[in-house]
């Protein structure tokens, strides 16, 4: 499939349009104009790149990219050699940030809402980054233990573990931010990746519990999706490569 078709169609799929990122998201990187080959992952760092050299990918899409607003410009050190290596091999690289994150079934926010079994998904905020959802009355704590079992690792929980959560919000990746719009919405509990040092004090103040489960853990479905959609969509051979990071 030329990769002009698929680029154009996942720009018009994800609305890209629509988004003011930090980024610049589509093609980054031009590899040949064929691809029958294409794998997935949430980062473009070496080893993935790696990973689809060994998987004759024609074509990589992730979640981060290049290119990031008040990056260095020069191509030298470790961004040469990702940049190099592509280029050496002929792989087009492919990029969504925001967009894939807001995407109403494709996206991060949507596809962690489905891992952790969460209906009648509602979204809501910047660019409709925030999802939320009303849940079952189960305990800060038997939330700690579904994120656990769920993502395959610990959350770092800030709240009182015996409280009960009725409508839980989320946002994927580093939205640490957004924990006073999910307080405003009326949420009892906010999941994201990250935390940040002022969180801590807004989560304890406001007695809404918070979730800080891994930005690469919360962010590994939306890529996973897209991947697949496009391999469906296009008659792709594909396959996800999870290069697992700790944060």
């Amino acid at each position: 499939m030329q990769l002009s078709k698929i680029q154009n169609y996942t720009q018009e799929l994800l609305c890209v349009g629509q988004f003011k990122d930090y980024c610049p998201n589509g093609l980054q990187i031009e590899g040949k104009p064929e691809v029958q080959r294409l794998v997935s992952g949430v980062t473009a760092n070496q080893a993935l790149i790696d990973a689809a050299i060994d998987l004759q990918a024609d074509a990589i899409i992730v979640h981060h990219g290049f290119f990031w607003k008040n990056e260095a410009s020069p191509i030298v050190g470790l961004k040469k050699n990702r940049i190099k290596a592509l280029l050496d091999h002929n792989i087009s690289l492919l990029a969504y940030h925001l967009p894939l994150d807001a995407h109403p079934t494709l996206g991060n926010n949507a596809q962690l809402g489905r891992v952790l079994g969460l209906q009648s998904v509602k979204f809501f905020g910047e660019q409709n980054l925030i999802a939320q959802a009303d849940t079952p009355s189960l305990t800060v704590a038997d939330w700690a233990k579904r994120l656990t079992q769920a993502l395959g690792r610990t959350p770092l929980l800030i709240g009182d573990a015996e409280r009960k959560i009725k409508r839980i919000a989320w946002c994927t990746g580093g939205a640490q931010s957004y924990l006073e719009a999910a307080i405003d919405a009326g949420a009892d509990a906010f999941i994201t990746g990250e935390a940040s040092e002022s969180i801590v004090h807004l989560a304890r103040e406001s007695g809404v519990a918070y979730f800080a489960a891994g930005h690469h853990a919360t962010e590994r479905y939306g890529i996973q999706a897209l991947g697949a959609h496009l391999a469906d969509a296009f008659q792709l051979w594909h396959q996800y490569v999870d290069i697992d990071s700790p944060v």
